[in-house]
C-alpha cells in the first residue's frame, strides 16, 4: 500500500503568519473603536460576512490584500495608516508618499502655487499633517519675517510651535486666548482621518506645557465658541492685521502627502488690514 506523506509545516512560518494576523486583528479593532462600528456594521459596510471580520481580528483567517484594502475603506482609514495595515498583514505598502517636488505630484504642485499665488498680497502656507509650513507666498514669508523682527526662523516653521512661543508669533496675537483654545480644537478637528497620531499628540502636550496655557483647552468635550469666525488680530508696530482663515484640501488623493496637505488662505477682515498687508508687501 502506497504511502502519502504531508510536508512537515514550519513552526516558525505558523508563528510568523499568525503574529501578522493578530497584528492586523489588532489594527482593525483599534479601527472599529475609533469609528464606532461593531463587527457587524464594518461587514455590512465593506458588503463581506461578520464571520469572515471575526476571523480576520481573531486571527484564524487569513485576510486577502484586496480584503484589507476593503475593511480600510470602510473603516475611512487614512492612506497612511493603510500601508500600515497592510503592512501588518503581510502585504507591501500601496501607497507612495512623494516629495512635492517628484515629477509624478507635478500637475498637484502647480496647483498649489496658483493658489498661494493667487492669495497675494495676503498671506496662504501650505502645511502637512504635524502642521509644519511645506511652502508659502511672499505676503506670507513678508508677514511673518515682519512679526519676527525681520529674523527668519531657523530650522521648520511650525504653525502651533510658532502660535504658542513667546518667542514667536504669540506676543503679537491681540486675542491670543481665543485664538489659542480655538487653535487646540482645530488640531483635533482637523487631524487627518479624525485622529490626531502620535506626533501631533506631542505637539499638543509641547504646547499645552507653554506658560499661560490653560489645562481647559485640552478638553474636547468643552462647548464650542459661538462666533461664526474665529479671527487672528496681530499687532506690530501700531498696525493691525485682522484675518479670518480658510482650509482647502485636494480631492480624492492616492498619495500619503497629497491627502496630508491643507492649505490655509488667510482673508482681511477689515479694510485697515488690506491696506496694512498692501503697504507690507511693497515696502518689501
Amino acid at each position: 500500500m502506497p504511502v502519502t506523506t504531508r510536508a512537515a509545516k514550519s513552526p516558525g512560518a505558523e508563528r510568523g503568519r499568525r503574529t501578522k494576523a493578530n497584528a492586523l486583528g489588532t489594527l482593525l479593532q483599534y479601527w472599529r473603536d475609533v469609528r464606532g462600528k461593531s463587527q457587524l456594521a464594518l461587514a455590512l459596510e465593506a458588503e463581506v460576512s461578520p464571520r469572515h471580520v471575526s476571523f480576520v481580528e481573531t486571527g484564524r483567517a487569513r485576510a486577502s490584500r484586496e480584503m484589507v484594502l476593503r475593511l480600510a475603506r470602510a473603516l475611512d482609514v487614512p492612506l497612511r495608516e493603510r500601508n500600515g495595515l497592510l503592512l501588518a498583514a503581510g502585504f507591501a505598502p500601496m501607497f507612495q508618499e512623494s516629495s512635492l517636488d517628484s515629477p509624478q505630484l507635478r500637475a498637484a504642485r502647480r496647483a498649489l502655487d496658483a493658489i498661494l499665488a493667487k492669495q497675494e498680497p495676503h498671506p496662504a502656507v501650505v502645511m502637512n499633517r504635524a502642521w509644519d509650513i511645506l511652502e508659502s507666498n511672499t505676503a506670507a514669508t513678508t508677514f511673518f519675517r515682519h512679526l519676527l523682527g525681520g529674523v527668519a526662523p531657523s530650522g521648520t516653521m511650525n504653525v502651533v510651535r510658532m502660535m504658542f512661543d513667546e518667542a514667536a508669533l504669540r506676543p503679537y496675537v491681540a486675542n491670543w486666548p481665543e485664538v489659542g483654545a480655538s487653535l487646540v480644537q482645530r488640531v483635533h478637528r482637523e487631524a487627518v482621518g479624525g485622529i490626531t497620531d502620535e506626533a501631533t499628540t506631542k505637539l499638543l502636550a509641547e504646547v499645552m506645557a507653554y506658560p499661560g496655557v490653560s489645562e481647559q483647552w485640552a478638553r474636547r468635550d468643552d462647548p464650542p465658541l459661538l462666533a461664526p469666525i474665529i479671527p487672528v488680530t496681530f499687532v506690530k508696530d501700531a498696525r493691525t492685521y485682522s484675518f479670518f482663515s480658510a482650509i482647502t484640501t485636494l480631492g480624492t488623493p492616492q498619495d500619503v502627502t497629497l491627502q496630508e496637505l491643507r492649505i490655509e488662505s488667510f482673508f482681511p477682515l477689515d479694510e485697515e488690514t488690506t491696506r496694512n498687508m498692501e503697504a507690507l508687501v511693497a515696502r518689501r
